[in-house]
């Protein structure tokens, strides 16, 4: 299986450029991790919202195979432990997914039309984060689940606070 990972806008940051390469040369030891960075659209200041999110999803759906399994971070979508997210990992590995995608969308969201090619969705909180901050917790945690799958010791579960 291959995972994409399909994002918005450039990330401007140096620092979180080196930490987000850092996980996917980790990455690269488990499976084949792809960055898709689309462009931003130009003079997308002057473009009202809805028209944005238009054209940042047609942006977005032409670089989708018809084929993909296709899961949108979206703070409505379903949260995870690391565990399970894990788990879901295997499943889609199992499942003979060819491509996972997972799409970062702009700053005000996704079109309709991206919602509607969307198998599923994921939420990594509840809080708010910058689009730049959610591109390095979304490859720490493939990361993470990669290791997890492997048992691998990068992943530690503490269950001091929660013995009955």
């Amino acid at each position: 299986m291959k995972i994409c990972v399909v994002w918005v806008g450039k990330t401007n940051d140096n620092s979180f450029s080196q930490c987000i390469d850092n996980y996917l040369n980790r990455i690269k030891h488990y499976l084949t991790l792809e960055i898709m960075e689309i462009q931003d659209v130009k003079n997308a200041k002057s473009i009202e919202v809805n028209e944005l999110r238009i054209r940042e999803g047609n942006l977005i759906l032409k670089s989708l195979k018809n084929d993909d399994y296709v899961i949108l971070l979206d703070d409505k979508g379903k949260q995870y432990t690391s565990v399970e997210f894990s788990k879901k990992i295997e499943s889609l590995n199992l499942s003979s997914k060819k491509r996972v995608v997972f799409v970062i969308g702009g700053a005000f969201g996704f079109s309709l039309d991206v919602y509607k090619r969307a198998d599923d969705f994921l939420s990594l909180s509840k809080m708010t984060f910058s689009h730049q901050m959610i591109r390095i917790l979304l490859v720490e945690q493939i990361y993470r689940s990669m290791t997890i799958i492997k048992g691998e010791p990068y992943h530690h579960e503490d269950s001091l606070f929660y013995k009955k």
